[in-house]
């Protein structure tokens, strides 16, 4: 069953819903309260509305989506400074989260922060993407629409990952083409092999790489098998579950340091300790067992709020 279909089925008190929409349901916030009072404030506010409008208004994948099956996502430029007229440095928040079936909570599929985040922006200049020649006219302003759809397309892949196995390819696939095309300059990193252990370049090299294809068996499991069916059978869902999280251990054990497993993870901790909360002592065991393993720095919390 395909995500259309299965959304359709969650939201089935929605059925008058036929409107067709883009994919992405998206909230971009500009924080500018690090930047003094030489600047009109009013750029960011222009900034938030134009990228915000990017974001949702454009189609970033061939599928149709109902209202209610968009993508809830937000976006957080925290502006550190100004590097020149209409250039910032920033850090740049990235969430987003998915439905599950039967329930008003939402998982987390994407919980992510980067700490150097260089753009260029003019006020009322178009924001605009060309899959095709990603880098634009100019690199700094070409990192900040390279950026965003990066992301755009990874949420989707990530989104699409959940509810049908590997159904993400084509979005991962797009979103590494902007990865090879992607603008270089000047304090603009995070695109190539060089610039860390935890950016776009290594995100994307692990979700296309062919070794690594045991993660989005874990995303599936995880969400569509495990949260999915919490509300019918919540013992095989948590069993599912843990399933996932022995097969994330094992695939750290024989790739160890990924980028992808700490990307998976973060942010989880709470969540898997809610899911277990009600578990039989000897599942309990084997979730602070395999959750220690794989989320070294919440050790101590599955040991404490588990045991």
């Amino acid at each position: 069953m395909n995500k259309k279909t299965i959304l359709f089925v969650f939201a089935i008190g929605l059925f008058s819903l036929h409107a067709h929409a883009q994919e992405l349901n998206s909230r971009v916030t500009v924080l500018s309260n690090k930047v003094g009072t030489a600047i009109d404030k009013k750029v960011f506010n222009t900034l938030q509305n134009q990228l915000t409008n990017f974001l949702n208004t454009r189609k970033w994948t061939g599928e149709t989506y109902r209202v209610n099956e968009k993508i809830d996502c937000s976006f957080i430029i925290s502006i550190e400074s100004v590097v020149e007229p209409n250039v910032y440095k920033a850090t740049l928040s990235i969430q987003a989260a998915r439905p599950v079936f039967n329930a008003t909570y939402k998982s987390a599929l994407i919980n992510f922060q980067e700490p150097d985040f260089l753009f260029k922006y003019v006020e009322f200049q178009p924001i605009e993407f060309n899959d095709t020649r990603v880098q634009g006219t100019e690199a700094s302003i070409g990192n900040l629409t390279a950026v965003f759809a990066f992301y755009a397309y990874t949420i989707i892949g990530m989104d699409n990952d959940s509810f049908s196995p590997k159904a993400g390819e084509t979005n991962f696939s797009k979103a590494q083409n902007i990865v090879t095309n992607a603008p270089e300059g000047k304090g603009i990193s995070g695109w190539r092999v060089f610039d860390g252990l935890r950016n776009r370049y290594w995100l994307n090299e692990n979700l296309i790489n062919s070794r690594y294809n045991i993660i989005h068996d874990v995303i599936y499991t995880y969400y569509r098998s495990g949260l999915d069916k919490l509300y019918d059978n919540e013992a095989e869902a948590r069993s599912n579950i843990l399933q996932a999280l022995i097969q994330l251990n094992a695939f750290n054990k024989e790739n160890p340091n990924t980028m992808i497993l700490q990307f998976f993870m973060q942010g989880r901790a709470q969540e898997i300790i809610g899911i277990f909360k009600n578990a039989m002592p000897p599942e309990k065991a084997r979730v602070i067992e395999i959750a220690s393993e794989i989320d070294i720095v919440n050790a101590a919390k599955y040991k404490q709020e588990l045991q």
